[in-house]
């Protein structure tokens, strides 16, 4: 048996698990059940910001377990202390369950104790970026792109690169930056979003009785699922939807998810007057949100165009294109990766809603397009984005590093 073939024991180093509903828990789980099916043993280990789980919990299909939050501290040595606790248990952990691999996942402040603690126990370190950390925090107004906690986040990360045994780039954005701070190609692998198929089979409940289902009102409807944050955008849809609001029939938005912008767009939507044309459905189990995709025509997905858009690819326009639901979303790095416009889905300008209530209005008026594209999103899924094919994408980086 080969390196890349062997059944391996992986402890999954993680910022956060369940019952946190969001895009990141979503990876971790599918990233830990699909190759299950290859005979590996994935092990999860959250960190000390992880909440609402106690250590060993069982958590789909996992026993999760939890490092203890740092006590309080003032801010500026919190994530020190948080070094320490990760430090600390991971060692634990990797001597009391024998792992292959160490498999740390962003942010840095994991993977920097995982690889402390792989060197000491001879563990190879494989380190998955999701995504930049200091572009996530400028995207939500938490920094500023170039400044001094940029560039220093920044840093931590090319450090990690050019130590660790191996990397997992979530999207070819996020591969390319890390290639193009020196790192050996021959480390570095792109591990793609993926869609368990059989959880998201495509639907066959026309959206009309969709909305019935879910006692909306009967009209076209566009939905949004996701995090209600500001680099998503929601509120660019919500002005394109006021820029429809004369239009017959009138469309409906169906904004599933929650956020730090949830409030402001909730008042947003008052304030453009669109009443109960907007439903906040706030956050929604996974095992139920597929009724939600049921009740829209069509899905949106409006990122701005800001560094973490350009390089990271989302989780839910997949999701979208697995149900055969016609897909929206703006023209960015993350967007282009996922599909081919006008075969798959369709692009819009980025930041612009009347380019995205034009988009919508083209849509909803050529419904006999949409047979076609749904069933070509399908097949693209099913031919690229299927989570075992996705997740085994990592034996060969584990092999990698095992021979390293």
């Amino acid at each position: 048996m080969t390196q890349a073939e062997r059944a391996w024991r992986v402890l999954h180093v993680l910022d956060h698990g369940p019952p946190t509903r969001d895009g990141y828990v979503a990876r971790t789980l599918a990233l830990a059940a699909a190759p299950r099916g290859f005979g590996w043993q994935p092990l999860l280990l959250a960190g000390p910001r992880q909440r609402g789980t106690p250590d060993g919990a069982a958590t789909g299909g996992f026993a999760l377990l939890r490092m203890p939050a740092a006590p309080a501290r003032p801010t500026a040595l919190r994530p020190l202390i948080e070094l320490r606790i990760a430090a600390r248990h991971i060692a634990a952990a990797a001597r009391r369950l024998a792992p292959d691999i160490l498999h740390a996942h962003s942010p840095a402040l994991l993977a920097l104790p995982a690889l402390r603690v792989g060197r000491a126990l001879g563990i190879p370190v494989v380190y998955e970026v999701r995504a930049f950390w200091e572009d996530a925090a400028a995207a939500d107004g938490r920094g500023a792109v170039g400044g001094p906690r940029w560039h220093a986040i920044r840093a931590l990360d090319t450090f990690l690169f050019r130590r660790v045994d191996a990397v997992g780039a979530l999207c070819a954005g996020l591969r390319d930056d890390s290639l193009a701070r020196g790192i050996d190609p021959a480390r570095v692998g792109l591990v793609a979003n993926g869609v368990d198929l059989a959880r998201f089979a495509t639907l066959r409940r026309d959206p009309a009785a969709g909305r019935h289902a879910l006692g909306l009102p009967a009209r076209p409807t566009i939905g949004y699922v996701g995090s209600l944050n500001g680099y998503e955008g929601v509120d660019l849809l919500i002005d394109a939807a006021a820029r429809l609001r004369d239009r017959r029939p009138p469309i409906g938005l169906l904004i599933v998810g929650d956020g730090g912008a949830a409030a402001a767009l909730r008042m947003r939507a008052a304030q453009a007057g669109l009443g109960d044309r907007v439903v906040f459905a706030g956050p929604v189990a996974g095992d139920r949100v597929v009724g939600h995709y049921a009740a829209c025509d069509a899905m949106a997905y409006p990122r701005r165009a800001v560094r973490l858009s350009e390089r990271v690819t989302p989780l839910k326009p997949l999701e979208a294109m697995a149900l055969g639901r016609v897909v929206l979303a703006s023209d960015v790095g993350g967007h282009r990766e996922l599909g081919a416009d006008g075969q798959t889905g369709h692009l819009f300008p980025a930041d612009d809603p009347a380019a995205l209530a034009a988009a919508i209005d083209r849509v909803l008026a050529r419904d006999a397009d949409w047979s076609a594209m749904r069933a070509a999103a399908r097949r693209h899924v099913e031919a690229c984005r299927a989570w075992p094919m996705v997740a085994g994408a990592y034996a060969g980086l584990y092999a990698r590093a095992a021979a390293r």
